[in-house]
């Protein structure tokens, strides 16, 4: 059965870039989204995130009649859900946006039609997936109970690729297909390879779930030990950046680059999936998260330091500003989920009784939810110009580009300054 009709639910930074690829393939695209502002910009042929070659791709989709947004899921071959994972509690997995996706399709849900789960879930998330579906249809069999003679197809395949490189690894990368029967993972396979060139392959659904997670982990395991490096380094009066070049020399030895912490919708948060899945053996795992999370408090303590040497050089504390260089959780991109930075610039304003400014260029206005920080978004020049203590939190390239007066106080987490 072919595909001809793909329902992508979720238009975020990974499902609106999925849709505008099956629509340069060919294929029918109905993208869902939740939010009626995202619905009416990309019928417009417009976009509302930033990505390199995004906005293009749906400009052309939208108007060669190939991807088109609704509120609601309508009919079709196969459902691709991409809808957010995070935590809550105690950092439990929240699978309320995949049950209310699987609520939501199961009423155009068809037999012979295809499902699958992209969001970066915990273990198991697409055995429940299906559970879901089939309390909502059971005039239609599933795999977990018809096995390969079920009426609908379930697998789970993860989006691996990189923010700000996001069109070309759609489509270069490859991709771990997970179905809940060997069906299910041939045909999850056909309906990636209408764009994917790079290899798709078949495990189980469990196993490609535990794939992300540990692809994701296995970062910021690594991310863990070079921020543990900076802060003994700091703590001996050695530069962490000259150290790290000096041991990368090793033919065996890729240590990453230190920072104030780990951001995004990924690293930050898949890890604790597998200690939620496992808390008494994912012991490694859980330090990691610790000391990255531990971060963004040890370069506040950086900034109390150098407000305390000023205060101690006849400055007032109210009189000090401060400016915060860049809020994205990574260069040269818009994206502020999970950002440490956006972290640190937030508990700064609302602690210190003089400025804060902050300098974001890939933003143009501060989320609502910050109007009342004390946060004051300005341009490079004006934070150049006016700051009495300047905090680079994110090596954007305008930043690398860019020195500052002699005689500000600068504290550094990322190297380009130092």
């Amino acid at each position: 059965m072919s595909f001809d009709t793909v329902s992508v639910i979720g238009l975020g930074y990974i499902g609106l870039p999925t849709a505008a690829a099956f629509a340069a393939a060919l294929k029918r695209v109905i993208g869902i989204d939740v939010t009626a502002s995202i619905v009416d910009t990309i019928n417009r042929g417009e976009i509302h995130i930033i990505e390199p070659e995004l906005d293009t791709a749906v400009r052309a989709a939208v108007s060669g009649g190939f991807l088109r947004a609704s509120l609601r899921p309508e009919a079709a071959d196969a459902f691709l859900i991409a809808v957010p994972t995070p935590f809550k509690n105690d950092h439990e997995p929240d699978l309320s946006y995949i049950e209310a996706a699987a609520k939501s399709l199961a009423p155009v849900l068809r037999k012979g039609d295809l499902v699958v789960l992209e969001s970066t879930s915990p273990v198991g998330a697409t055995e429940q997936l299906a559970a879901w579906l089939a309390a909502a249809r059971p005039d239609l069999s599933f795999p977990q109970d018809a096995g390969e003679q079920a009426d609908v197809n379930i697998a789970y395949c993860p989006e691996r690729v990189l923010p700000g490189h996001v069109m070309r690894e759609l489509i270069e990368n490859d991709r771990v297909i997970g179905g809940m029967t060997a069906r299910c993972s041939q045909r999850a396979c056909e309906l990636y390879k209408s764009f994917v060139r790079g290899e798709c392959i078949v495990t189980n659904a469990r196993t490609a779930e535990m794939c992300k997670l540990t692809e994701n982990a296995f970062r910021d395991v690594n991310i863990a030990f070079a921020n543990e490096l900076s802060i003994i380094c700091d703590k001996l009066g050695i530069n962490v950046w000259d150290l790290v070049g000096l041991a990368n020399r090793h033919p065996r030895v890729n240590i990453l680059q230190p920072g104030p912490g780990v951001g995004g919708h990924c690293i930050a948060v898949d890890p604790w999936f597998i200690v939620d899945s496992a808390p008494d053996e994912a012991r490694l795992i859980r330090t990691a998260r610790e000391v990255n999370n531990g971060k963004p408090g040890w370069v506040i303590n950086k900034i109390d330091e150098a407000i305390a040497q000023a205060k101690a050089d006849g400055k007032q504390h109210e009189d000090l500003t401060i400016a915060v260089f860049g809020l994205a959780f990574k260069p040269d991109i818009d994206d502020l989920r999970e950002s440490p930075a956006l972290d640190i610039a937030v508990k700064l304003a609302g602690r210190h009784p003089g400025r804060v400014l902050a300098v974001e260029p890939h933003i143009s206005v501060l989320p609502a939810k910050l109007d009342s920080s004390k946060l004051i978004l300005v341009d490079l020049p004006t934070a150049s110009a006016q700051a009495d203590i300047a905090v680079l939190l994110v090596d954007h390239k305008p930043f690398k580009d860019h020195s500052l007066p002699s005689h500000m106080k600068i504290i550094d987490t990322k190297g380009i300054w130092t």
